[in-house]
C-alpha cells in the first residue's frame, strides 16, 4: 500500500491498511492510522499523527513548522483525529512551544488552499472553505462553517454552529449559532445550520430571541446579557451567554449601517 516512489522515514509508523501514493514524503516520527489515504505529492512532516480514515489530497502539507518568530525548533505536534479530509494544497502547522500541538478533531473538511496555523483547536464536523486563513491559537467550535477567503485573527474563538460568510474577517470572538459577515458583524442566526443539526423550531426560536436582543442593534451588551440570562429558556441560550461572558478579545458587533436588517439575514 506504499507506492514505490514514496519516501517514508524509518521512524514513521504507517498502518498496513493505509494507502500512501506516489511521491509522498513522510518525514520523521509520523503516525498514519488505519484506512488513511495519502495522495500523490502530499507531505507529512515530523510530529504529525493521523487517526483513522483520513484523506490527504495532492499537495497538502501537514505538520509544517509554525510561522511564528518565537519558534525555536523545539519538538511539537499536529494531532489529527478520524475521518478528516484535507483537499489540495491545504497547509496545517504544528505547535510552537516544546510539546505543544495543533489539534484537529473528527469529521472535518478543509477545502483547497485553506490554512490552519500553529496551536489551533478544531472541533468536530467543521468546514473550512477554500482560501480561508485561521491564524495561530484559533479555537473553532463543532460544526462551524468558515466560508471561502475568510480571515480569522490569532486567539479568536468561533462558537459552535457559527457561520462566517465568504471573504469576511474577524479579530473578535464569533458567538455560537450566528451568521457573521463583513468585519466581525453579526447579521442573524444560522437557521439552516441549526435545522440541519436537528434543532427543533422552539430551540431555534429561543436562540433567535436571545441573539436579537444581544446583537440585533447596537446596545449595552452587559445589560443585554443580564436580561437574556434572567429569562434563559434553553441550554443553547445559556451556552451563548457563557461564550460571550468568557470573551477576552471582545465579541462581534451588531450591524451599524443605517437601515441594515438583522432579522432578514437568516
Amino acid at each position: 500500500m506504499i507506492h514505490a516512489t514514496a519516501i517514508v522515514d524509518a521512524a514513521a509508523r504507517v498502518d498496513p491498511t493505509a494507502s500512501i501514493g506516489p511521491y509522498v514524503v513522510i518525514e520523521g516520527p509520523v503516525r498514519v492510522g488505519p484506512g488513511c489515504r495519502v495522495m500523490a505529492h502530499a507531505v507529512l512532516r515530523a510530529g504529525t499523527r493521523l487517526g483513522a480514515r483520513n484523506v490527504v489530497h495532492p499537495g497538502a502539507v501537514l505538520g509544517g513548522e509554525p510561522q511564528d518568530l518565537a519558534f525555536g525548533g523545539a519538538e511539537s505536534f499536529l494531532a489529527i483525529g478520524d475521518d478528516n479530509v484535507f483537499r489540495e494544497s491545504v497547509t496545517v502547522h504544528r505547535g510552537t512551544k516544546p510539546g505543544s500541538a495543533t489539534v484537529i478533531g473528527n469529521g472535518n473538511y478543509f477545502m483547497q488552499n485553506a490554512h490552519v496555523a500553529h496551536d489551533c483547536r478544531i472541533g468536530d464536523a467543521t468546514i473550512v472553505a477554500g482560501g480561508a486563513l485561521l491564524a495561530g491559537h484559533v479555537d473553532l467550535g463543532d460544526r462551524a462553517f468558515v466560508s471561502g477567503n475568510c480571515v480569522v485573527h490569532q486567539h479568536v474563538r468561533i462558537g459552535r454552529l457559527a457561520l462566517l460568510r465568504g471573504s469576511s474577517r474577524t479579530s473578535r470572538d464569533v458567538p455560537p449559532f450566528c451568521l457573521m459577515d463583513g468585519t466581525h458583524t453579526v447579521r442573524g442566526v444560522n437557521v439552516v445550520g441549526l435545522r440541519r443539526a436537528g434543532f427543533e423550531p422552539e430551540r431555534v426560536a429561543a436562540i433567535r430571541r436571545a441573539m436579537t436582543r444581544l446583537f440585533g442593534r447596537p446596545t449595552h451588551l452587559g445589560r443585554a446579557l443580564d436580561e437574556v440570562e434572567a429569562t434563559a429558556a434553553s441550554d443553547e441560550v445559556r451556552e451563548l451567554i457563557a461564550f460571550v461572558r468568557a470573551a477576552k478579545r471582545g465579541v462581534c458587533v451588531a450591524p451599524r449601517r443605517r437601515g441594515a436588517s438583522f432579522a432578514a439575514a437568516d
